[in-house]
C-alpha cells in the first residue's frame, strides 16, 4: 500500500517557520489544539517536531524575575529557531513502507512526510495508520 493515500496534505496541515517567535508558535498551536506541532526552515525543510512540553521547558529555564517583568517581551523575542525542539522524531519518504510508517507512528502522533528533498508535503497520523491495520485484520 502506497502511504500517498493518507497523507494530509502541506496546505490542510498546520506548522510553524523557525524564524516565528515562542508567542506565534504558541498561539498557533493553542488555536488548531494540537499538542505538537511541525517546524520548517523558510525553503519548507522539515526540521523536526515541538510539542507543548517544548515550550514549556523553554520557558521555565528563564529567571523567574525574568518571566514575571517581561513574559510578553520574552515571547516576542525568542524565536522557534533558540529552541531545541524534537528532532528525533523522524520524518518519512513518500516509498516508505506500512510497517515502517507503522514504526513510527507509535512513537508519535503524526509522521511528517518529506520529498527527496527533504521538503515538507504532509503528514500521516497516527490515527490513519492504525485504521488501516486494523481494516486489514478484518478482512
Amino acid at each position: 500500500m502506497n502511504i500517498s493515500f493518507f497523507i494530509q496534505p502541506k496546505i490542510d496541515v498546520a506548522y510553524l517557520y523557525e524564524d516565528y517567535s515562542l508567542r506565534q508558535g504558541l498561539e498557533k498551536m493553542k488555536y488548531y489544539g494540537y499538542t505538537a506541532i511541525p517546524v520548517l526552515s523558510k525553503e519548507n525543510k522539515y526540521l523536526g517536531t515541538i510539542s507543548e512540553g517544548d515550550f514549556l521547558w523553554r520557558i521555565c529555564n528563564f529567571g523567574k524575575k525574568e518571566i514575571t517583568e517581561k513574559s510578553p517581551q520574552v515571547l516576542e523575542d525568542l524565536k522557534i529557531s533558540d529552541m531545541s525542539f524534537r528532532r528525533k522524531y523522524p520524518s518519512v519518504k513518500i516509498d516508505t513502507t506500512m510497517e515502517e510508517l507503522l514504526d513510527k507512528a507509535m512513537n508519535q502522533n503524526f509522521v511528517p512526510v518529506v520529498d527527496d528533498r527533504d521538503i515538507f508535503i504532509g503528514i500521516v497520523t497516527r490515527k490513519d495508520v492504525i485504521r488501516y491495520f486494523i481494516s486489514l485484520n478484518k478482512k
